[in-house]
């Protein structure tokens, strides 16, 4: 076993950093509507203006997959490695394991359906009522600072869980070493004196 990569652990904390950035962007950048009114007749309609945010919140929905795919490449996502020795750090691999795929899912979710739902908004400018408006619908804050939050959450986790998995997945390879070792000096020089002795 190499150890810990510092190309995955950068790559990871790079990716989810900028996704992290790009979730902040995605909220600062909401399409906000307001009632305007037609320039041909009496009703009013809802104009939207731009859609960055939702382009935002998809970049950052792609980074944090392609994140999340670097740490399970790297690990094998646990279940298709060898076994990990046993220890505080197999423990801590495992737990920090489930925290990050659940941070992630949440992070996507809000990311996507923040995406999405901003997308709607701004898609359906020239939307008429039948009736003057008085206010116009618009994506909630904090949607996407929620998937921010769990974009760091994500982030420490997965990072955590790649140093934990490494620590447990090198400690077997020292064990095993280590019982080789014991094995060859059993049958050492030592060893074979005694044999000739009693020859």
């Amino acid at each position: 076993m190499a150890g810990i990569s510092i190309i995955v652990v950068v790559v990871v904390g790079f990716l989810h950093i900028l996704a992290f950035v790009l979730a902040i962007g995605a909220e600062m950048r909401r399409s906000t509507g307001k009632v305007v009114p037609d320039e041909y007749d009496e009703r009013t309609f809802c104009a939207y203006d731009s859609d960055a945010s939702t382009a935002y919140g998809l970049s950052a929905f792609g980074l944090l997959l392609l994140s999340q795919a670097v740490v399970s490449a790297a690990t094998r996502c646990l279940c298709f490695g060898r076994g990990l020795s046993a220890g505080g750090p197999r423990t801590c691999a495992i737990a920090s394991f489930v925290v990050s795929w659940i941070s992630f899912l949440v992070a996507e979710v809000c990311l996507l359906a923040g995406s999405a739902r901003n997308a709607y908004h701004t898609k359906y400018v020239g939307y008429y009522a039948k009736k003057d408006l008085s206010s116009c619908t618009a994506l909630r804050k904090g949607v996407f600072v929620a998937g921010a939050a769990f974009v760091l959450l994500s982030m420490i986790s997965s990072l955590l869980y790649y140093w934990s998995y490494s620590k447990a997945d090198m400690g077997g390879w020292v064990k095993h070493q280590n019982e080789g070792g014991v094995g060859m000096a059993e049958f050492g020089p030592e060893k074979r004196g005694i044999g000739n002795t009693n020859a």
